[in-house]
């Protein structure tokens, strides 16, 4: 059995060249037992191979093992051969082990264990004096070389796959996001079919989170796989399912990363529109002061803030519509007649609760309600001019609030 030309065995086809010539002849008539016998060892030793009642599936493991040892002896034929059309089955292979749901942890287990029996069973040939010793080393060297070659192209085939699915379930669940949050809202008939192919549970409810958007260019916090994430707009947003549920607070903490972010009220699936404006609404006043910060704020527990402070210019309209008259005194007593007017009105008309909230003696908050009724007049008892004035001074002391956070 003459040698073919030596080959470094550095080389990618050394061991194969190493060779002698021929020796897949000798051995292509024991190659069916081999195939047998790897066959019933990954059937017994591998659990994700052990379906004997299935015939269909023990076919395909018959003919992938039956195919890669054949590869194997043409390879040993003609070193030389084209690699790129194996690499590709492989490949495919690994694409199908992907797309299956499964690890390739099995499918690797079956090359060692074929690789392993093979090289038994050839150890056993050359005992029995089938085969001479000397081809064991280089035999050895290309068998686990070849080895080596099946699992990286099934390897790279599976995360090409992997890689693929992902992308697609990104973009699936970037369009449930739109969905969620469209306004006019989509129907929930498209929402539940989305949710569907995004792999998404659907929920009774869902909250919508804007977020200040990370400082570090780049940086994409890693988010709770049932959240649905959009960190490439500004402000970032979350759309959390069941905002209520258990433990749902600690893993929307965990997503912000410390960060600056107002959550918008619990609504239907198809009212995500509306959580989204709220919550940007609350955002920008926390980000002006007016609502605290820097935890998270929830729109909920700052409901009269959203709605008094969502229009400055209507409220400056209110202020001077019914305000004008404390334009008549000069800035320090203004201020004190407006924080006694709002105290008043807020206390039902009582000084004395008035006095005790303004911590002034309840005959200072009689003299300044002297003058308040000066400037005024009837007004001052009207009720719907009363609510107004409410509304516009809870407003502007809001503002000032925020003026003075922002100043400090």
């Amino acid at each position: 059995m003459p040698k073919r030309a030596a080959a470094p065995v550095d080389e990618p086809l050394g061991p194969f060249n190493a060779l002698p010539t021929g020796l897949h002849h000798h051995l292509r008539p024991f190659f069916a037992d081999i195939t047998e016998e790897v066959v019933r060892a990954i059937r017994t030793e591998i659990p994700e191979y052990a379906r004997p009642a299935d015939d269909t599936y023990m076919q395909g493991v018959h003919r992938g093992v039956d195919h890669a040892l054949q590869g194997f002896l043409e390879r040993m034929a003609e070193p030389d051969t084209d690699w790129a059309p194996v690499k590709a089955t492989y490949q495919r292979i690994g694409r199908g082990e992907a797309e299956e749901g499964r690890s390739l942890d099995s499918f690797q287990s079956a090359l060692r264990l074929g690789a392993r029996v093979t090289w038994r069973r050839v150890n056993a040939l050359v005992d029995a004096d089938l085969l001479p010793r000397n081809v064991l080393a280089a035999f050895g060297e290309a068998l686990f070389l070849y080895l080596d070659e099946m699992a990286a192209a099934t390897t790279a085939g599976y995360t090409q796959a992997r890689l693929h699915a992902a992308g697609e379930l990104q973009q699936r669940r970037t369009r449930l996001f739109d969905l969620l949050t469209a306004d006019p809202p989509a129907s929930a008939e498209a929402i539940a079919e989305l949710a569907r192919s995004a792999r998404w549970p659907l929920p009774r409810a869902v909250a919508v989170v804007a977020i200040d958007n990370c400082p570090q260019a780049g940086v994409q916090p890693i988010v709770a796989p049932e959240f649905l994430a959009r960190f490439d707009i500004q402000p970032a947003v979350l759309v959390v399912p069941d905002p209520e549920g258990p433990g749902r607070a600690r893993a929307v903490a965990g997503a912000l990363h410390g960060r600056r972010a107002a959550m918008g009220p619990t609504v239907a699936l198809q009212e995500g529109a509306r959580s989204l404006r709220w919550a940007s609404e609350a955002l920008d006043l926390a980000r002006r002061g007016v609502l605290p910060g820097p935890e998270m704020v929830r729109c909920q527990d700052h409901l009269a803030a959203l709605l008094l402070l969502r229009d400055d210019a209507l409220i400056d309209a209110m202020a001077q519509h019914r305000l004008r008259p404390l334009e008549q005194v000069r800035p320090p007593q203004r201020e004190r007649l407006a924080e006694t007017l709002l105290s008043w009105l807020q206390c039902g008309h009582n000084a004395s609760e008035v006095a005790v909230r303004l911590a002034v003696h309840p005959q200072t908050v009689r003299y300044r309600m002297r003058q308040l009724d000066e400037l005024f007049g009837s007004r001052l008892h009207d009720p719907a001019a009363q609510f107004e004035m409410q509304l516009a001074l809870r407003a502007l002391e809001l503002r000032r609030a925020a003026t003075g956070a922002g100043a400090g």
